[in-house]
């Protein structure tokens, strides 16, 4: 979908329509930025790989996306010989972590006895709720599959863990007993504490993931240097303090744009590398992904 009355001259931005909320957020970017005299639009996606895919095509000329479609674009340009650089991010999309949590009273105390117990993921695509942490068991000696089985809740494939519902349905399997541990990032568990999906104090994180960057402003291979100057300069500029675009930065989860950076997607390389996502050239060649 693009939004009406698109300027030939307009930068288009790709989002993931991973809530109803996107167009609303969007929408009054849209306008804020056309407030200043940029032409600004659009296009809304059901998957970041068809997302990630046009941008490679030069269909869109920036892209919202999520640090597992980062590495599938950085993937793809290398492979291409092309330039893609990662422009902004959220001030809350810096320095997280997940966490693999067991119940208080379970008795396990390290990575080790989690050997031949069941542990619930989220998505097949989720990097903070499934490629990261089963990455941190791998690197204890534990085999997915091999040394412990893994039950995975595949809600909302394609939107690589935008959502929330994996993470709770494996909190809810944990807080049952169907699961021996749970895999989550670590706000979630604080939310989920919160809300009563976790009776607080009834659960022990057991393991932490390294540090992790989230989502990016991924600007594509043909883009107009001037545009996408502006547009940055534009989107850095944004003030929580401004009262038009502050209920869109609350939407959207974040008080500032930050610029954007990449060593912090090193983790989620390695986690893709050992799982067999998608393979150095950016293809994907994860047998059980249908995005």
């Amino acid at each position: 979908m693009v939004s009406e009355a698109v300027a030939d001259d307009a930068l288009v931005m790709g989002a993931v329509a991973y809530d109803p909320s996107v167009v609303t957020i969007w929408d009054g970017f849209r306008a804020w930025f056309r407030d200043k005299g940029f032409e600004f639009d659009y296009v809304l996606y059901s998957n970041y790989e068809r997302q990630v895919e046009d941008l490679m095509a030069g269909r869109v000329d920036v892209a919202w996306n999520s640090p597992l479609a980062w590495v599938r674009a950085r993937r793809l340009a290398e492979a291409q010989g092309k330039r893609i650089r990662a422009m902004a991010m959220r001030d809350t999309d810096c320095d997280l972590s997940s966490v693999i949590v067991v119940r208080s009273d379970s008795g396990l105390q390290s990575l080790a006895d989690l050997k031949g117990k069941v542990v619930a993921t989220g998505a097949v695509d989720s990097p903070q709720a499934t490629l990261l942490p089963l990455s941190l068991l791998r690197s204890s000696g534990l085999d997915p599959g091999q040394d412990f089985d893994v039950i995975r809740f595949d809600v909302g494939v394609g939107l690589h863990g935008d959502h929330i519902g994996g993470e709770r349905h494996a909190a809810r399997a944990l807080a049952s007993g169907e699961v021996d541990a749970a895999c989550m990032i670590d706000a979630n568990h604080q939310l989920f504490s919160r809300e009563g999906t976790l009776t607080a104090d009834a659960t022990t994180v057991l393991a932490q993931t390294p540090r992790f960057d989230h989502c990016n402003m991924t600007i594509g291979p043909d883009v107009h240097e001037a545009s996408v100057e502006r547009f940055a300069e534009l989107l850095l500029a944004m003030s929580y303090d401004d009262a038009t675009v502050r209920p869109l930065l609350d939407l959207e989860g974040l008080k500032e744009w930050r610029e954007g950076r990449t060593v912090a997607y090193a983790p989620l390389e390695a986690a893709v590398d050992e799982s067999g996502f998608y393979d150095a050239s950016g293809r994907i060649t994860a047998s059980d992904y249908r995005p």
